[in-house]
């Protein structure tokens, strides 16, 4: 099988099945049998995946999905068990069946098609810079010579790395980088616009600039085994859609990037 497309994924199941008429054996059956679905998440995303310091919950974009999800599996949003994981991470846990489904900022490409399996595309992020808000620089070129930071395992580095003239600094998460820049100890952040609007939010001496210099499509990674679980899913992301779940969701979190771009 070859990859032409990494954002194609397996067709939906024509429509959601309640909890209580899955096949048995399947994937889901198991999820629901269980009690509680898994997931791979980020705890301090901002936007997409973090940890309230008020409520002590997760939340955000991505934990919008997973909740539907778990309606969708369970009867109720609340049946989720969050394994907090690193960017790096995200393909080890669900090589090693250690998680159900992994929703944080999974960009999905052919590389890892071969590891794992993805649902449709339930989001398209673009690749940008975070800078100081005196900064003058709009794209990668004007930083020749600087320090940008950008998260180990990640298609973010990767496409980084084949820059010239740039210093490369990975670090083990994107907080770690916010981190080193806060320090000056890096120039810039390299990232995807939903995770560096994030940081904007945080701080008001950064800024988000340029125009992306990639699509980097979302997708839910799920273990290649389970199909029935990614057709499952895909219904479950279909009728988000069409519902207006989807968009409920983007004006809650991410309606700071600009027009909606529905997948």
């Amino acid at each position: 099988v070859t990859c032409d497309d990494a954002a194609a994924s397996y067709d939906p199941l024509d429509y959601v099945p309640a909890p209580g008429d899955f096949s048995a054996g399947s994937t889901m059956a198991e999820i629901r049998d269980r009690g509680t679905l898994i997931a791979g998440v980020s705890a301090d995303t901002l936007l997409i995946g973090s940890r309230n310091p008020l409520t002590g919950q997760i939340e955000g974009f991505d934990i919008d999905v997973l909740r539907d999800l778990s309606t969708a599996t369970l009867g109720t949003p609340d049946q989720i068990h969050f394994r907090v994981i690193t960017s790096g991470q995200r393909m080890e846990v669900l090589e090693n069946g250690e998680v159900d489904v992994v929703a944080r900022t999974f960009s999905m490409t052919c590389q890892r098609w071969e590891s794992i399996a993805f649902s449709a595309e339930y989001f398209q992020a673009g690749q940008k810079l975070l800078v100081s808000s005196e900064s003058d620089a709009t794209t990668i070129e004007d930083l020749t010579g600087q320090r940008v930071c950008a998260p180990a395992s990640t298609t973010t580095l990767t496409r980084l790395e084949s820059y010239g003239g740039i210093e490369v600094v990975p670090a083990r998460t994107h907080t770690a980088c916010l981190a080193l820049f806060q320090q000056a100890q890096v120039d810039a952040i390299t990232g995807d616009d939903t995770i560096l609007a994030g940081f904007a939010a945080q701080d008001p001496n950064v800024k988000v600039v340029g125009e992306a210099i990639s699509e980097e499509p979302y997708g839910i990674g799920i273990s290649a085994g389970n199909v029935d679980l990614v057709r499952f899913v895909n219904a479950v992301l279909a009728q988000r859609v069409a519902d207006g779940r989807w968009q409920a969701s983007y004006e809650k979190w991410l309606s700071a990037l600009g027009p909606d771009a529905v997948p």
